[in-house]
């Protein structure tokens, strides 16, 4: 891999008749204005073609065996406490005795609407039997 970058003398658009403190900054200035080339064979080039291809297969492939866990499906806190008519500490304390599964991200808790279905009945039970 080559690197090509200007000198400060060989810059284009380093002054001549400018006094050298005053050259060299305005090529500093300059220097953010233009990109660094990087030269490559082509034989790697298109080896590392190949290679990211087959990462965007993997992840293709990845991505649609797994397709049925999309965030949109999932549901959050306040959802399933109106699907199950309960208070949050009450969703809490199903969390909290395994009777919920749940996967939490950066403090956010999810749920899967089949593991909240499973539970409507335990919950619709519970709360027939209090109140009798």
């Amino acid at each position: 891999m080559l690197c090509h970058k200007l000198s400060v003398l060989e810059n284009p658009l380093f002054c001549k008749g400018l006094p050298f403190s005053l050259q060299r900054i305005e090529a500093i200035t300059t220097k953010v204005k233009y990109m660094e080339i990087v030269s490559i064979e082509r034989k790697t080039f298109e080896a590392m073609v190949t290679k990211f291809d087959r990462f965007v297969s993997r992840m293709d492939a990845i991505c649609h065996r797994h397709g049925e866990k999309k965030m949109s499906e999932w549901m959050d806190n306040q959802d399933v406490c109106r699907m199950l008519n309960i208070s949050p500490r009450t969703l809490q304390t199903l969390r909290d005795n395994g009777t919920l599964a749940y996967s939490q991200i950066n403090h956010k808790v999810f749920y899967r609407p089949e593991d909240v279905l499973r539970i409507v009945k335990p919950v619709g039970n519970k709360r027939a039997t209090k109140s009798i």
